[in-house]
């Protein structure tokens, strides 16, 4: 029996999407693509921004749908894209986050030590090749930046990539934070490539420098706000708490325990196929377990995190003094009955790094009709431009609201 497989999704962002190949969509329903939709976009961020409730899911396939677009105008714009590389690179982008575990960056490293997102990725697209007869070979060439033609991976990952074109636009429409909008449309109409790198015509340069500052300011009010980074902290505690204490009495579901106990390792063979069951509500349920737990410290963080009681949080544009950070933590050991040596779960210290755009890497190229090219922090007309590359660093202090 036939079936269609060329089948058109519906985005809430970009309207009709088409999926372009019978291979992406025999990707698409794989389980590996599947568990996606049940992996949160912003990890907890909807505790401050309630509608920031889209998937990777949703993100893969927008992705994917500003890869069309942009290849259809390197293309148009007489470029050499064949159908091999233009599938390839489809399948690619779709595939670029298959790694990201429960509640996305929140607990990067946390569930598996020293293995990020983008090793997982690829780890998951090999499987898949092996599953598809080799038919990912040439994608995850790309992917991984193996490929002789470069510009083809800074499509999928440069400072002016699709990934980030979509997760700007999508996370500023679920969290209504309007400073985030970029005129993607407008953004991939400039494309060009020129000496193997991908460029921005001139006449986008203002395109360009709206998208840097839109960047910055979703940083600071979205991904990097106080709020969204004191839930996501209590949560990488309560991870690191369950496993200093983990017993095999311990409530979680099946899936998650031999993470928790430590029993797999980032090179066991074991560990895809476990970690390929894993989500949001996986993570979720045990929490909810977990908060009628006997140990004071994990009940206590897990019925903190899951009735909103997240930790109140000072930022400062220096590092905290120990002394500062002592005092709260003697507060906290008086207020939660707990011990000097369990403070630390509930006060610490932490800074983060926001930087628009690096001047160092994968730069934004403006291409003029005489063939010159330049940098946009160099030709840009707002002089913030130039001062959005050097990098902005915050302090902050965690420590429990007082009573």
């Amino acid at each position: 029996m036939q079936t269609n497989k060329l089948k058109i999704l519906n985005d809430p962002i970009y309207g009709f999407i088409t999926i372009p190949s019978e291979l992406i969509f025999d990707l698409i329903e794989h389980p590996y693509f599947q568990r996606l939709r049940r992996i949160s976009q912003l990890g907890l961020t909807y505790l401050v921004y309630p509608g920031a409730y889209h998937t990777r899911f949703h993100h893969a396939l927008g992705a994917m749908f500003l890869m069309t677009r942009a290849v259809q105008i390197l293309k148009s714009k007489g470029h050499d894209i064949s159908a091999e590389e233009e599938e390839a690179v489809y399948i690619a982008i779709l595939l670029h986050d298959i790694g990201h575990g429960p509640f996305s960056h929140a607990l990067e490293n946390s569930i598996i030590p020293n293995l990020n997102h983008e090793e997982l990725s690829l780890h998951f697209m090999q499987e898949l090749n092996k599953t598809f007869d080799g038919k990912l070979s040439l994608a995850i060439a790309i992917f991984t930046n193996s490929y002789h033609k470069k510009f083809l991976n800074q499509l999928i990952s440069s400072q002016l990539d699709m990934d980030r074109l979509d997760y700007l636009r999508r996370d500023c429409f679920y969290t209504g934070v309007s400073e985030g909008q970029v005129n993607t449309e407008r953004l991939i109409t400039m494309l060009n490539v020129a000496d193997d790198q991908l460029m921005i015509d001139a006449k986008g340069i203002y395109s360009v420098e709206k998208f840097i500052v839109a960047r910055r300011l979703m940083y600071w009010q979205v991904y990097l706000h106080k709020t969204v980074l004191s839930a996501e902290f209590l949560l990488i505690k309560i991870l690191q708490r369950a496993k200093e204490i983990y017993t095999e009495a311990m409530g979680l579901p099946s899936v998650l325990r031999p993470f928790i106990a430590g029993t797999i390792s980032s090179t066991s063979t074991q560990m895809l196929a476990s970690y390929a069951l894993l989500d949001d509500s996986d993570v979720m349920a045990a929490i909810k377990e977990w908060t009628l737990s006997t140990d004071k410290v994990l009940s206590k963080l897990c019925t903190m995190l899951l009735n909103r009681n997240l930790l109140a949080v000072k930022v400062s544009n220096k590092p905290f003094a120990q002394d500062e950070i002592d005092t709260e933590k003697a507060l906290a050991v008086r207020r939660l009955g707990i011990d000097q040596e369990e403070a630390h779960y509930f006060v610490f210290a932490d800074s983060m790094t926001n930087n628009a755009y690096s001047q160092k890497e994968n730069r934004i190229n403006l291409l003029y009709k005489d063939g010159s090219k330049q940098d946009i922090s160099k030709a840009a007309d707002l002089l913030n431009i130039s001062a959005l590359s050097e990098p902005v660093i915050k302090h902050f202090l965690f420590y429990p609201k007082p009573l």
